[in-house]
């Protein structure tokens, strides 16, 4: 079995790389020659290792030149009593949940209880008293899907320290307002907050913060679109504004121009996020499905 790439991935910011057809069982075993057998199938069993960001479970699929491997924790996590969110994923570093639509990330002047963070915060003192729960970064209240959290100073520094670096990919499904025309789009424009604390974009760098979003089409109906947004930057309220100056809300998202809310919510979800561990280095991949009320709503008039 010949080697197909370095066996230290720790620091590798991409996961790990193929560069030879070969089959995924013996891929890992060279890759974590310290993980015995059994480890690596209840891996593949438990669809925590994924091929180009999709669980791959097969000991036998066979890896082609190209593709990144990486490792994670599939939706379906624990579901903590009396909560609006899932935890994905925890160890003594970090914690991944899965939020709901309708809860704050974090406490406001107006409200402490019913937050993420306070509720994350109950839980690991349950477990130790002593126990803290710290800020990395935070999701709109009516925005849904993947978030992190810290439980060490160490790992929320070093996160928010590189946090451009550390965070490889993340992608949300973003269900706007008419039909979007181009089939994808690079959005780029300089951000900047007034005093009612609503987003402004523009054109002029002197003017705001650079903010990229790229989204591409995935469906289309009579009249909305669901789009998958990849962040280039992480600027407050980024792609609500940015779908609003291309003239295609966010559904749901009056502050932003939007018209209609047949959701009943707002239409972005947070599906998908990549991320270096702040302390293994180790590349980790966490995933939620699309919200059913999203596709139900296409599936009442698609396009294409």
């Amino acid at each position: 079995m010949e080697s197909n790439q370095q066996t230290n991935p720790k620091g590798k910011d991409r996961g790990l790389k193929v560069e030879k057809e070969c089959i995924l069982m013996d891929f890992l075993q060279l890759s974590y020659p310290e993980k015995s057998r059994n480890s690596i199938k209840s891996l593949l069993k438990n669809k925590r290792v994924f091929v180009d960001g999709h669980p791959v479970s097969q000991y036998n699929y066979v890896l082609k030149p190209g593709k990144t491997i990486t490792f994670g924790q599939s939706a379906g996590g624990e579901k903590i009593e009396g909560s609006d969110f899932t935890i994905l994923f925890e160890d003594e570093h970090v914690i991944v949940v899965d939020k709901r639509a309708g809860i704050l990330s974090i406490g406001t002047d107006k409200e402490k209880e019913y937050t993420v963070y306070s509720m994350l915060s109950s839980y690991v003192k349950q477990k130790y008293k002593s126990a803290k729960i710290f800020i990395v970064h935070r999701l709109d209240r009516e925005t849904s899907g993947v978030m992190v959290f810290a439980k060490t100073e160490e790992a929320k520094f070093l996160l928010q320290q590189s946090w451009d670096k550390s965070i490889i990919k993340r992608t949300y499904i973003a269900m706007v307002e008419g039909v979007v025309k181009h089939d994808f789009e690079t959005i780029k424009s300089y951000l900047w907050e007034d005093k009612n604390y609503v987003m402004h974009s523009t054109d002029n760098p002197n003017d705001g913060i650079e903010a990229i979003t790229n989204y591409k089409v995935l469906k289309r109906s009579k009249s909305f679109t669901m789009l998958e947004v990849e962040l280039d930057t992480g600027r407050k309220n980024q792609i609500r504004i940015h779908m609003k100056t291309i003239d295609h809300p966010i559904l749901g998202d009056k502050k932003y121009g939007a018209k209609t809310n047949p959701l009943a919510r707002l239409g972005l979800h947070a599906n998908y996020l990549v991320f270096k561990h702040p302390i293994t280095g180790y590349t980790v991949t966490f995933q939620s499905p699309t919200p059913r009320k999203f596709t139900k709503l296409l599936e009442k008039g698609i396009r294409s």
